[in-house]
């Protein structure tokens, strides 16, 4: 087996521009996406002669071709170079929550250190474009840390009834009626009287396909077609809860869907595996999609609620959330990603009228005589 040791560094001010960086991969990825090395060594503002001589030494080093030349044409990857890119970049999509995590804890573990009146509120949520955007803006305007971890819709709202955070993050269709799968889901894990809904955003899921749509994908029936290739979610995510909704509503049967079984963790990873060519849809949300470079078929809208527990929505912390989710400079940072609208961002809502899904008989009243 040949070893070789690969050096990262974490690049990137803001939030969604954040990922591990590795000079060897920026360069294939340059080469890829420019179609040449001149292109290549423009997008990355070197010479010429330096990315040749650096793509020669990684050869070298890793005893594969990484570029070939075809007479008159400009070069390209080598089946081994377009191998090593797209499996760098599903990784790095696989364990990018991870990654943000990290950095973000160690970030609020050296504010705290040095500010003793940093706030903090421990918050686990269904994966989303938006939080780590909202994490940077409570920190520069409240010196409030929000730390993040991201997990399945169902685990977050377990972490919350565990106690293991204060606010949780989860997203649902709300209008799905009570014998639908999202109530099967959420119903059991949310109590009236003690729960407490915050509005965060709605979001558009759809498909993400190739640009272009080549496969023409426009329904979710499309999926069931010879030949198409799909990439699911796994099981306890929002999004593989909306996905079951939408396929019982229009009575297609999942056993029909080649890759139904093959899951990826994040919206993020979904869309690496459309652009990877390993799958020709999958399901995601517009913003993943649009980052990527990816198309969208818009399927669906949902809303994206954060929930903590009656008793903590009077803390200072979360009153100043609240206070900063309503805020126009948040509701207008929000608006501006794809598929996203702020909506009545940090509005405290009614849980059984927005998922209607209780009923509580009146008391009888004692007989007269």
């Amino acid at each position: 087996m040949h070893r070789v040791n690969l050096t990262y560094s974490l690049v990137g001010v803001e939030p969604q521009q954040r990922e591990l960086h590795h000079p060897l991969l920026a360069l294939l990825g340059a080469v890829h996406d420019s179609g040449s090395i001149n292109g290549a060594a423009r997008r990355l503002a070197l010479s010429y002669r330096h990315v040749w001589g650096e793509l020669k030494r990684w050869e070298q080093e890793l005893g594969q071709t990484l570029v070939v030349w075809n007479k008159g044409r400009p070069a390209v990857l080598s089946p081994f170079g377009e191998k090593l890119l797209w499996a760098e970049r599903r990784a790095q999509a696989r364990l990018a929550p991870q990654i943000e995590a990290l950095r973000a804890e160690l970030e609020q573990a050296f504010a705290i250190a040095f500010d003793d009146g940093a706030g903090v509120i421990p918050i686990v949520a269904s994966h989303d474009d938006a939080l780590p955007l909202l994490r940077t803006l409570a920190r520069e305007r409240h010196r409030l840390h929000l730390d993040i971890g991201f997990s399945g819709s169902v685990d977050a709202l377990a972490a919350l009834n565990d106690g293991r955070c204060l606010m949780a993050g989860f997203h649902a269709l709300v209008e799905s009626p009570l014998r639908s799968p999202t109530a099967r889901v959420y119903r059991g894990m949310l109590k009236p009287g003690r729960h407490k809904l915050v509005a965060f955003a709605r979001r558009t899921q759809g498909l993400i396909v190739a640009p272009g749509n080549p496969h023409e994908i426009t329904l979710l029936a499309d999926l069931c077609r010879h030949g198409i290739r799909f990439a699911n979610r796994a099981r306890g995510t929002g999004t593989r809860v909306v996905f079951d909704e939408l396929l019982a509503a229009q009575g297609i049967n999942p056993q029909y869907i080649a890759g139904y079984d093959r899951t990826e963790p994040s919206h993020r990873s979904a869309a690496e595996a459309v652009a990877s060519g390993s799958a020709d849809a999958a399901l995601g949300i517009e913003a993943a999609a649009r980052a990527r470079g990816m198309g969208f078929v818009p399927l669906v809208q949902e809303q994206y609620f954060l929930v903590t527990l009656q008793h903590a929505l009077v803390q200072p912390q979360v009153q100043t959330l609240l206070g900063l989710l309503q805020s126009a400079q948040w509701r207008a940072q929000l608006n501006a990603l794809p598929g996203y609208e702020a909506g009545d961002s940090g509005e405290v809502l009614s849980l059984r009228r927005v998922l209607p899904w209780w009923t509580f008989r009146k008391p009888k009243r004692p007989a007269t005589r």
